[in-house]
């Protein structure tokens, strides 16, 4: 009886570890999207690889952009619940904003 009940707790212990964990500014390469939220956008970093789209989702119920620092993408002006898709075809880092919120701020990172 007392094996028993050490196993539950062990796998308890487990399946509980595997829920907990630290929230990173830059997502796994499989991540592919990015929410814009309280005036920012979430995740600010994101990597992935070549050939990779992204999709971003306006989630505030303020108008925002997505726009290249260089202009090599840039979206239309986005209404709550739109969203715009970018596939990044060349490696290295795109660094974008919100061309009518200047300080909200993004990176895509391809490799």
């Amino acid at each position: 009886m007392k094996n028993t009940w050490l196993i539950a707790f062990l796998i308890l212990v487990v399946l509980i570890s595997g829920c907990t964990g630290q929230k990173t500014e830059t997502q796994p390469a499989d991540t592919n999207t990015v929410d814009i939220i309280g005036f920012a956008y979430n995740p600010s970093t994101i990597a992935i690889k070549k050939g990779t789209t992204v999709t971003w989702t306006n989630k505030d119920s303020a108008l925002h952009t997505v726009t290249e620092i260089n202009n090599t993408f840039s979206s239309e002006t986005m209404n709550e619940g739109q969203t715009y898709s970018h596939t990044f075809n060349e490696t290295g880092t795109f660094e974008y904003q919100c061309h009518l919120h200047p300080n909200m701020r993004g990176k895509v990172i391809v490799s």
